[in-house]
């Protein structure tokens, strides 16, 4: 399958549809919201396996600095998954004719799509969220500290040249901002109460990046329905960590979100 690219948010992205043998005929879209140092690529498999079990087409794209998208030009802001939810995110939903989708999103990712669903502005069918964040803790401070010891001693940033242009930016971009004295009042919760569409929160018992007092917050804030999936033997990667109990999760909400009449009202 092949990658096409367009510009939205000022920045050439790549992006990729997937479109299942047996589509349903009015199936909205699930649209792949990657992580903090994630892309299209990585996403690996996955979304394929989602689009064939659940007969909904899947979009997936690189974000700005990630992947074979434009590389980043300038430090990351405090605000930038904001930018990215409010301003690009829209955009280019609305050059690819895709309505009332399904959110898929992993840890930034996640974070991303709770605030384009919660800020009220485009409609949303449903949003899978795996390993999301609402807060800054400390456990996950502490954890990109170690990621960039990792990168400056050992074979990390080879491993991510597989999957992003520009390997040394997109970690600098991720890290730096993470471990901003600045960034650590960064919240999202406000954006909880304005989430209509239905929830699947999906978290590892072992994720080295967020603890489950992020499913909780999210749980007591979110107005509309919320299905939580607590992973053993699973860290920060659901979908890689245990992806066929992902994977069946998240078919067994769609079928279930799509059973529902006034699902898409429900979410405008």
């Amino acid at each position: 399958m092949s990658v096409s690219f367009l510009t939205s948010g000022g920045h050439r992205l790549e992006y990729q549809w997937i479109r299942p043998a047996r589509a349903g005929a009015h199936a909205p879209a699930l649209v792949f919201l990657h992580e903090g140092l994630g892309s299209l690529a990585m996403w690996k498999g996955f979304p394929s396996e989602a689009a064939a079990a659940t007969g909904c087409p899947a979009l997936i794209y690189s974000r700005y600095g990630y992947g074979k998208s434009d590389r980043l030009d300038a430090p990351r802001a405090v605000d930038y998954m904001h930018r990215e939810a409010l301003e690009t995110l829209p955009d280019l939903l609305r050059q690819l004719g895709v309505a009332s989708p399904i959110l898929v999103g992993h840890s930034d990712g996640a974070s991303i799509a709770l605030i384009h669903a919660g800020s009220g502005r485009w409609p949303v069918r449903g949003l899978v969220l795996m390993a999301p964040h609402v807060f800054v803790e400390e456990l996950t401070v502490n954890s990109i500290a170690q990621a960039k010891v990792a990168f400056e001693t050992t074979d990390l940033a080879a491993k991510l040249a597989r999957y992003h242009d520009d390997p040394a930016s997109t970690f600098q971009g991720w890290n730096d901002i993470w471990l901003d004295p600045d960034f650590r009042r960064w919240n999202i919760e406000a954006y909880l109460a304005g989430v209509r569409a239905r929830v699947l929160l999906i978290q590892g018992e072992d994720d080295q990046y967020g603890t489950v007092a992020q499913v909780r917050a999210i749980e007591r804030q979110l107005r509309g329905p919320v299905e939580t999936l607590m992973l053993e033997r699973c860290a920060h990667a659901p979908h890689l960590d245990r992806k066929q109990a992902t994977l069946d999760a998240l078919a067994g909400f769609v079928r279930r979100l799509l059973r529902q009449p006034n699902a898409a009202r429900a979410a405008r």
